[in-house]
């Protein structure tokens, strides 16, 4: 009976040390392990600090856009710069210029020879456009026409007078002629003598074809929704209407000929179709 004490005593003894062992293993484990971090909750982006709408917005500079080219343009070349002879005039370091845009034309041949040509063209909502010159030379007279697509004349002034000034000069269409039809393309001719005695000869000219579109109504609303004339220069020149954003900027210039912005804007005009060189010219009030 004793021994048998003993040896429960002896077993229930070696159960409790190895208990006891166990509880301070699982202590000293939870311990030292890394608590598990608690979440941060995320944040709502910061959204960015809206600007104060300003009151007047500085108009950008013009520059032309060359749009696709219009049926009805003719097929003859047209000539940006002053060709023919030079005998009865001086010469000169930058020849006259019509104030227009041009593409390069090739038209290959049944030979497989390919024939280079020149489109010089514009497009104006305008019934009567107004037409812009370099006239470098300031003695003797010039002549512009105006044609239908069928070679009928439908305006002619051969007695412009040049002034003694050289520079960049418009020439307007009067109230007596029929207005531009939307739609059809002119060919337009202007042409110097600086030698009136010298009727033989052929006169130094420039010639191209315009034609008058309608705008389009989102175009219409773009410009109908700014009253700044700068403005609606850049809407026309971004929109490929040539004439009316180099008529209006032409006439802002002439009215205020000491403006420094107005000035850059003419530059920035010019650059768009390759005149760099004519924008540091006066223009003369003709």
């Amino acid at each position: 009976m004793k021994l048998l004490s003993k040896s429960v005593i002896l077993v229930l003894g070696n159960t409790l040390v190895f208990c006891s062992i166990l509880q301070y293993a699982v202590e000293v484990t939870a311990q030292t392990q890394t608590p598990t971090p608690t979440p941060t909750p995320t944040k709502t982006p910061a959204q960015p600090v809206k600007k104060r709408p300003t009151t007047q917005t500085r108009a950008s500079r013009p520059v032309f856009v060359m749009p696709e080219p219009p049926a009805g343009l003719s097929t003859i070349s047209g000539r940006r710069r002053g060709m023919g002879s030079r005998n009865d005039c001086p010469a000169v370091e930058t020849p006259l210029t019509a104030l227009v845009p041009f593409q390069e034309r090739v038209t290959a041949s049944k030979q497989t020879n390919t024939s280079r040509s020149v489109d010089v063209w514009g497009l104006t909502t305008s019934e009567r456009p107004m037409f812009w010159f370099y006239v470098p030379y300031t003695k003797g007279s010039a002549e512009f026409v105006l044609q239908d697509s069928e070679e009928n004349e439908i305006y002619q002034n051969k007695n412009i007078a040049l002034k003694a000034k050289s520079g960049v000069i418009g020439i307007s269409l009067p109230s007596t002629v029929t207005p531009l039809q939307i739609g059809k393309t002119y060919r337009w001719f202007f042409k110097i003598r600086c030698n009136q005695q010298q009727t033989m000869s052929v006169p130094i000219f420039v010639e191209g074809d315009i034609q008058r579109v309608n705008l389009h109504p989102s175009l219409e609303q773009q410009l109908q929704r700014t009253t700044d004339p700068r403005q609606k220069i850049a809407i026309y020149a971004a929109n490929g209407i040539w004439f009316d954003a180099l008529t209006m900027l032409g006439q802002l210039r002439l009215a205020n000929s000491n403006d420094a912005s107005l000035a850059a804007d003419w530059q920035s005009l010019l650059q768009s179709i390759k005149l760099d060189n004519i924008a540091e010219f006066p223009l003369v009030n003709y």
